[in-house]
C-alpha cells in the first residue's frame, strides 16, 4: 500500500472518530481487489450520526469521492476515494452485513484511536 493511501485512510478514521463513530476498523483489502487498496469501516449509532461522519470525513480526506452511495438513507453510505472506501453504516446494518467477516482474511490496519 502507498504511504499516501495509508495517509488518507488515517485522515478518515480520524475524522470519523471525532464524530464518534463506532468500532472503527481499517482493512488492507490490496491483495484480494483490484480497485482499491483498503476499506474503512465504522458505524453510527443513528441517521443523523452517520450523516455526520460522512461529512467529516468528506472534509478531511483531500480530493472528491469518486463515488457516492446511501446518502440520502443514512443507513449505509459508501465514500469511494479510489485507493480507498470509506463503508459508514448504521449499527444495526453493520451487524447485519458483517462486512469484517466477509473479508475476515485482509490485514487490519494500525489507525489513530484519537
Amino acid at each position: 500500500m502507498e504511504p499516501d493511501t495509508k495517509h488518507r485512510v488515517d485522515l478518515a478514521a480520524r475524522a470519523a472518530l471525532d464524530k464518534l463513530a463506532t468500532d472503527l476498523v481499517a482493512l488492507d483489502v490490496s491483495e484480494h481487489l483490484a480497485l482499491t487498496d483498503a476499506f474503512v469501516i465504522c458505524s453510527g449509532r443513528n441517521e443523523r450520526q452517520v450523516d455526520a461522519i460522512v461529512d467529516a470525513i468528506e472534509r478531511a480526506v483531500p480530493g472528491v469521492p469518486v463515488r457516492r452511495e446511501g446518502k440520502g438513507t443514512g443507513r449505509w453510505v459508501l465514500l469511494d476515494f479510489g485507493d480507498f472506501v470509506a463503508h459508514v453504516q448504521h449499527a444495526e446494518e453493520r451487524a447485519f452485513y458483517d462486512l469484517e467477516r466477509l473479508w475476515k482474511d485482509c490485514p487490519r490496519l494500525e489507525v489513530p484511536d484519537e
